[in-house]
């Protein structure tokens, strides 16, 4: 059974425009600049930067007598109420699961607001199975994440696994570079962005989830990438938190079509 793995934020969710409708809301609720937004979307980093620190350079910049608890409490119930999966990525996950592959989710971030975003958006009936790295207590790019993640799909993580596993995301240093350390495929999502990596690089490169779908499964014989060193984890699979409940035994194989000649390359514009 073909696995692909997908990440949470800015690939499956538009988490970005998400964050801004939340710094809106909070510029507006406290009387604020609007045109500070900029300010919120800068030290935001799409979400890399740890929470305390932008919310504690809020707090300071704007003399605010809240504490850090109320401060994260509002982003978090924020940010969620904004947060939606495109109709786009739900066909395109539709499509991948009619075409036979399993389906999972593979999040850096505290188990509770990933957790929430899965089942607010409805996510987790169209998918197999999901870890989060705090449950787990492995972060991307460490192979070990992926290993559970298929685990959790229902997809034995022994012998040549990695060679029938794509994954897909918008964050090079954990996306791309965990598949890369793994010996998966990758698809990176770069939202208008040239590739900046020098020591490793996707197999394939979109616009968005629905592109990197229809590449997935147009790609009959796409490049490997190096294979990892370490030999993968012998578990096998059982049921864990990040488990979907229903049943994936009545899919059928992927029908498969000809194959891009090679993955494109680095420009200004795309990876």
């Amino acid at each position: 059974m073909p696995l692909l793995l997908f990440d949470l934020d800015n690939t499956l969710l538009p988490r970005d425009a998400a964050f801004r409708a939340w710094a809106q809301d909070f510029l507006a609720e406290h009387r604020l600049p609007a045109g500070d937004l900029g300010w919120f979307t800068t030290i935001d980093g799409s979400g890399h930067v740890p929470r305390s620190t932008v919310l504690g350079a809020a707090k300071r910049r704007y003399g605010l007598d809240r504490s850090m608890d109320f401060l994260l409490a509002h982003y978090r119930r924020g940010i969620n109420s904004h947060i939606h999966c495109p109709s786009s990525h739900i066909q395109a996950l539709n499509a991948a699961r009619s075409a036979g592959w399993s389906l999972g989710i593979v999040s850096n971030g505290g188990t509770r607001p990933q957790l929430d975003k899965i089942r607010r958006v409805g996510l987790g009936s169209l998918v197999d199975g999901w870890v989060i790295s705090e449950e787990a207590r492995y972060l991307k790019p460490d192979p070990r994440i992926f290993e559970i993640a298929a685990q959790r799909c229902g997809v034995a993580p022994t012998g040549d696994w990695t060679t029938h596993t794509w994954m897909v995301g918008d964050h090079a240093p954990a996306d791309i570079a965990g598949a890369e350390l793994t010996g998966l495929r990758s698809v990176w999502l770069h939202h208008g962005r040239p590739w900046a990596e020098l020591g490793y690089r996707p197999t394939l490169s979109a616009a968005g989830i629905p592109e990197a779908v229809g590449l997935i499964l147009s790609a009959r014989s796409a490049p490997s990438p190096r294979r990892a060193a370490a030999a993968p984890s012998t578990a096998k699979p059982t049921h864990r938190p990040g488990t979907a409940l229903h049943s994936t035994s009545a899919r059928f194989a992927p029908a498969p079509v000809a194959a891009p000649t090679t993955a494109p390359a680095a420009t200004a514009t795309s990876a």
